[in-house]
């Protein structure tokens, strides 16, 4: 009989994350960490935990998560980030939904983004629905469920219905300005991939200060102004203000690759 619940986790250097993570998860029958070359404490960290551990080379994220559940063995997958964790609400009801008879083949998590160590509740931050818990076999003879191939922002693909539980999963994403400004510079260069990609760049200097400062401008004011982001005090400015940086660094980028092609 195979286990109920394998957790899929990818690692680089999450010392300061993965304890945290992995004590939410101590009720799974399996852990699996694909590492891509920590230089911290984050292996001897997940081998406490009796996780299953893997050394491999980055691949990029939809690969190195397809890798990790490509190793698990229970019939349902838990995908999680390593700056994740469950409530312990959310705990209590996914131990209780596999214990029964589960309607669907994929759950969404209900998703508590953190920014400075507060709760963003406001400018479409929550409840940012993530689907992390899913079928290894959607169907007798299916393929396991996949990420989808892109740099960044990569999905599940998976074929079958999908429900959203109630409990929430919290995303310790950015406990720092500086880490926040390092995660959006890496992930606007995946960003500008994608854009250059579906061919959004623009020759004309038109369309040039429109992707550059027309749409990180509207960007701000729709979510901190009409879905109420400065509901979300400082922080929520803060965060808001870094986004519209973030999607302005995108299309620049994008224009860069263009430019010297």
């Amino acid at each position: 009989m195979p286990p109920t619940l394998s957790v899929a986790i990818i690692t680089l250097n999450e010392e300061a994350n993965l304890a945290r993570t992995l004590a939410s998860v101590q009720f799974a029958d399996e852990i699996i960490v694909i590492d891509s070359g920590s230089t911290d404490g984050t292996l001897e960290i997940a081998k406490s935990f009796d996780a299953k551990v893997y050394s491999e080379p980055w691949k990029g994220f939809a690969a190195q998560k397809n890798s990790a559940i490509e190793k698990c063995t229970g019939i349902w997958v838990l995908s999680l980030d390593a700056d994740e964790e469950l409530t312990p609400e959310l705990q209590t009801e996914v131990r209780a939904l596999l214990r029964g008879n589960p309607s669907a083949d994929a759950y969404l998590l209900r998703r508590r983004n953190l920014f400075l160590n507060r709760w963003i509740r406001y400018g479409g931050y929550y409840p940012d629905p993530k689907l992390r818990l899913f079928r290894r076999h959607a169907a007798n003879f299916a393929p396991p469920a996949r990420f989808t191939d892109r740099p960044v922002h990569e999905t599940i693909a998976l074929n079958g219905n999908l429900e959203t539980l109630h409990a929430d999963l919290v995303h310790h994403a950015y406990p720092t300005i500086e880490s926040y400004i390092e995660h959006m510079d890496r992930y606007s260069t995946l960003g500008a991939q994608i854009v250059v990609s579906k061919g959004q760049t623009s020759r004309s200097w038109l369309g040039f200060y429109y992707n550059i400062l027309v749409i990180p401008t509207f960007t701000f004011i729709w979510n901190y102004i009409f879905r109420f982001g400065f509901l979300d005090g400082r922080e929520g400015f803060l965060l808001h203000i870094y986004h519209s940086t973030y999607t302005s660094w995108k299309y620049s980028k994008a224009w860069q690759t263009t430019r010297k092609r």
